[in-house]
């Protein structure tokens, strides 16, 4: 069954999508640094990261520099919540390019 899931690239890559593993976001000789699932809050205007990935646990925020989100999503806020309820501005903490 697919569902909306998210994983961060080593190259910094956010990369989202329907699917039903992780893994399938993944191309050819990229590593994953974690993911977990996404919504888009429409009440805030907000997408929402959230959770980790069965395949490669939670999202490694600090292995990267400058993260690197798809087009549509440019001037979107990006929130990451963790599974104690406490979020990280993703907008505010990284360098965002927008590919």
């Amino acid at each position: 069954m697919e569902h909306p899931k998210f994983i961060i690239t080593s190259g910094g890559f956010l990369r989202l999508g329907m699917v039903t593993l992780h893994r399938d976001l993944l191309m050819a000789h990229e590593q994953c640094l974690g993911g977990g699932f996404y919504e888009f809050d429409y009440a805030r205007n907000v997408l929402v990261l959230s959770g980790k990935s069965f395949d490669y646990g939670p999202p490694r925020w600090s292995r990267i520099d400058q993260l690197l989100v798809p087009e549509p999503y440019r001037g979107v806020p990006i929130l990451y919540r963790d599974h104690w309820g406490e979020e990280l501005n993703i907008t505010n903490s990284f360098t965002i390019k927008y590919y």
